[in-house]
């Protein structure tokens, strides 16, 4: 359960709702049109807090929400989309979070169907919502078939519940599915020449913030209470929000100050720049991206930081080779275009927005990119492969496939190089295996294949 103390103005209801239609109906990204909307609105912290548990919440439980209101609503697919995301919305709150009466929910909710509907919508919600209210929710338990209700009590596709429990067992995949409905600390990375992580937790637990040191990383900083947004730290550069589990890529790359660096798939740019932190902003790091305007904002996030070895570049990963000479670079990173079945937490969205299909298609890109980059890099160089999914046809079935039509490469043994809570997810001759429940990160994969020396 989740608490919210106070009822908030009906704009923060009315802006979730505007952003639930257009990701739930449009697939729209969640983490970026929430991020814009309480920029243009100028919400307070407390206001900013609610749009997210609200929109968040909803999304994150959906099939659930779908199927409580079934005996209310026999075919909901005939409901006009935004009054079935405002019955979603609405359900949720009424049976997810605390201290909200259920009057002031269905009185709001009538009130936002009158606003963008007619009296008749207005009406329908009422009826729907007091049913709800008088004759509670049915309950997922006499789901008999094991799967099935798992993927609705946790609103997770049928066929990815499936595909997971073929892949890691069934505790494996209800601990992953649990997890993933839960709300995850954010994480920030110090940028250490311009302040160190010490000074940087006295000076977030001096304003009230909650926060611990990450074992992923010497730069990295767990917030579990506090919004990192509006402080001082995050407005002026000194730190950027990067999820610990993305901060291994770097850690695990053994860099040092003189080496040229391929960042092969480099947006959103949070690897990137941490790449450029640990080479003490010396050497060269060349940072691609397939779209030209990513690219830009890759740069405009290393100037932020006072960073000036980066060069970054739109262009297509798989044409590479057109830009660079053969074995030029010391370390390539491939963080791959993915299914990023690894990160529903943070975007739940992808756990609709993708289909089985999807994963085999990229599997197809990314053995391009792994393909083609592989003879840019140095004899006795590392080639670092990482995804932020848990599928394992991306992994580690990629991993042995690149390893069996690539023999001059051999998977280095990370074990010693973990935190000590993630070496038992190493798997032999591959890479790790992060999963959401490990080490309340996001899920993600991360292998380093070096090439032998001539």
């Amino acid at each position: 359960m989740f608490w919210v103390r106070t009822m908030s103005k009906g704009t923060v209801r009315s802006s979730a709702l505007e952003l639930l239609s257009r990701i739930g109906e449009e697939g729209g990204f969640s983490h970026v049109l929430l991020n814009q909307e309480i920029d243009k609105r100028k919400f307070s912290t407390a206001d900013a807090g609610l749009l997210t548990e609200l929109v968040y919440g909803t999304l994150q439980n959906r099939d659930l929400l779908q199927y409580w209101l079934h005996p209310s609503i026999k075919n909901q697919k005939k409901i006009t989309p935004w009054v079935k995301w405002l019955l979603y919305m609405s359900v949720y709150q009424m049976k997810m979070l605390d201290r909200i009466p259920d009057h002031a929910i269905i009185n709001e909710a009538v009130n936002l169907a009158k606003e963008k509907g007619h009296k008749g919508i207005a009406s329908f919600t009422n009826g729907v919502l007091r049913s709800i209210q008088r004759d509670g929710v049915p309950s997922v338990e006499v789901i008999e078939d094991e799967e099935e209700r798992l993927a609705i009590a946790t609103s997770h596709p049928l066929w990815l519940v499936k595909r997971w429990t073929e892949q890691y067992g069934e505790e494996e995949t209800r601990e992953m599915c649990e997890t993933n409905q839960l709300r995850m600390p954010e994480s920030i990375r110090v940028q250490p020449m311009l302040t160190s992580r010490e000074e940087a937790m006295e000076e977030l637990k001096a304003d009230g913030f909650k926060v611990e040191a990450s074992p992923f990383s010497e730069q990295g900083i767990i917030i579990h209470e506090g919004n990192i947004i509006k402080h001082r730290l995050f407005r002026e550069s000194l730190v950027t929000i990067q999820d610990q589990s993305s901060m291994l890529v770097a850690e695990l790359m053994k860099l040092d100050s003189g080496l040229s660096v391929l960042d092969a798939c480099a947006a959103p740019g949070g690897k990137t720049t941490h790449i450029a932190e640990k080479m003490k902003n010396e050497g060269s790091i060349h940072a691609y991206d397939l779209h030209k305007k990513k690219a830009r904002a890759i740069e405009e996030k290393a100037k932020s930081l006072k960073l000036t070895n980066i060069k970054a570049e739109g262009f297509d990963a798989r044409k590479l080779q057109e830009k660079h000479e053969a074995e030029v670079f010391d370390r390539i990173l491939v963080d791959a275009p993915c299914s990023g079945f690894g990160v529903i937490r943070s975007k739940p969205d992808i756990k609709y927005s993708k289909e089985e299909k999807d994963i085999y298609n990229l599997r197809e890109i990314q053995d391009a990119i792994l393909d083609h980059v592989a003879p840019l890099l140095t004899a006795g160089g590392s080639l670092i492969y990482s995804t932020c999914t848990v599928d394992r046809h991306e992994n580690d079935e990629a991993v042995h496939h690149f390893i069996e039509t690539h023999p001059d490469f051999i998977v280095e043994d990370l074990r010693e190089e973990l935190p000590e809570a993630l070496r038992y997810r190493w798997i032999e001759g591959t890479g790790v295996q992060i999963f959401p429940q490990d080490a309340d990160s996001d899920g993600f994969f991360l292998t380093r294949l070096k090439k032998r020396s001539k």
